[in-house]
């Protein structure tokens, strides 16, 4: 499974929103620099995430965006939920129709017990989580220490 630019995108849009939150509302323009997004397209992004209730817009001058939600109540499965069209590895997963094998398939089962498992650990990792900055000594490919569910 390939994340989409929308999902890496979209996570990245929460994180930042999440790192600003003193209160006041983030600006597009502020989000568009930090994470170097365009404009055009970080606001289809971010009409997505306000129609999923995980972005709230504050209009007018001093206006932008929020966190709907605490950022310990979003989880990465979450989002590439949200924006992937393909939730599986594998389309036969879902719709087992289109395979003449799949009710005896063993590959598709393997595949099936891959994806939860993605997702199970998708959905333990939340943008919290994300928010905390690792120190240069523990940058190097360590894995994230994340709560259990």
């Amino acid at each position: 499974m390939k994340l989409s630019t929308r999902s890496r995108y979209g996570t990245r849009i929460l994180l930042e929103l999440a790192r600003q939150s003193d209160g006041n509302p983030v600006q597009v323009g502020t989000i568009s620099r930090h994470q170097d997004i365009s404009v055009k397209y970080l606001e289809q992004l971010i009409r997505t995430l306000k129609k999923a209730g995980l972005v709230t817009s504050v209009r007018g001058a001093r206006g932008g965006h929020i966190l709907a939600r605490a950022p310990e109540a979003i989880s990465l499965g979450a989002i590439v939920r949200l924006f992937e069209e393909q939730h599986e590895l594998v389309k036969c997963i879902s719709s087992p129709d289109i395979c003449q094998m799949a009710d005896e398939c063993r590959v598709r089962l393997a595949w099936k017990e891959a994806t939860d498992a993605l997702y199970e650990r998708l959905d333990a990792i939340t943008i919290a989580d994300l928010l905390c900055e690792p120190t240069r000594s523990t940058k190097k490919n360590r894995p994230l220490k994340i709560r259990k569910a």
